[in-house]
């Protein structure tokens, strides 16, 4: 008598040969990438991804920019033409004018002061690289820009009518500078938290100014006793006179912030002559600005 248990081989069921190969499959297969497990907006496991750091630390030297300042002035004012106008038409129709020209003749020397200034700026400005242009306006308040002279002047001519003239002209001048605006062009290079920069541009001034000239000749004619002329005197005098110029000089900024800095300027400014008055201006200023 057989046993059944040994009618035939024996053969694993298909259900056990399934399970058996799942089995051998996950201890023999790789591990899945780790950024397959990473959550969406992390950095994957392996290495990351920064964006790199604004150039300069963040710094911003593009945009609109606004600020303050206060300055030091020292004001040179020519008046060695100021008695012109007043001599010319104290003259005028003379044969003294017409051929010595005593109106041309100086007789005030420059005069030369110290004085105060505070104002304001506004300004835009464009980086490409590391080179920094813009353009910027300028309102400074003048305190203590004030100069004054008074002089003398004696020569002895002779005119084609063989007369003999002794002229003295006496004259006092003064001008006074209230403010003024610039309107300049601005280049600088920037590196790091500093932007050095040249700028230049135009300029308009509010000046007072007046000016008195007398002039006292003796005349001695030919062959006859001698005789004074004079004093005659004319004066020539303005209040808030607009008188435009120009401005340029050199600067410095340097960031405290992205968006604060502190600059340093020093500024050259000429004005053109108004009654035959001609001031020129160096100025030294510190301020502060914003800048977004």
């Amino acid at each position: 008598m057989i046993c059944p248990l040994y009618d035939s081989p024996v053969r694993p069921r298909p259900a056990r040969a399934l399970l058996l190969g799942a089995a051998v499959a996950l201890f023999v297969t790789p591990p899945l990438a780790a950024t397959a497990a990473d959550w969406p907006g992390e950095a994957p496991l392996r290495g990351s991804f920064e964006p790199p750091a604004p150039a300069g630390n963040g710094i911003r030297w593009d945009g609109i920019n606004f600020g303050g300042f206060i300055g030091l002035t020292t004001l040179d004012t020519n008046f060695g033409s100021s008695t012109q106008d007043n001599v010319a038409y104290i003259l005028r129709n003379t044969t003294l004018e017409n051929e010595q020209q005593p109106s041309s003749w100086t007789a005030l020397p420059n005069s030369v002061t110290n004085g105060r200034q505070f104002g304001g700026f506004l300004g835009y400005s464009m980086r490409l690289e590391d080179t920094v242009i813009g353009i910027d306006a300028t309102y400074t308040r003048m305190s203590g820009a004030e100069n004054s002279a008074s002089d003398s002047i004696t020569r002895q001519v002779s005119t084609s009518d063989n007369y003999t003239h002794v002229v003295t002209i006496d004259a006092q001048s003064t001008s006074k500078i209230i403010d003024y605006a610039t309107l300049r062009g601005r280049a600088g290079y920037a590196f790091g938290q500093f932007l050095p920069y040249v700028f230049a541009g135009g300029a308009v001034a509010r000046i007072s100014y007046s000016s008195t000239s007398t002039v006292t000749s003796v005349e001695t004619p030919p062959a006859a006793p001698a005789y004074t002329v004079g004093p005659l005197s004319q004066t020539t005098a303005k209040d808030n006179a607009i008188v435009f110029g120009f401005a340029g000089g050199l600067g410095l900024d340097v960031a405290l912030t992205p968006n604060i800095f502190l600059r340093g300027e020093w500024e050259y400014a000429t004005f053109t002559k108004v009654s035959g008055i001609a001031n020129t201006m160096n100025s030294g200023r510190v301020g502060v600005g914003v800048r977004f």
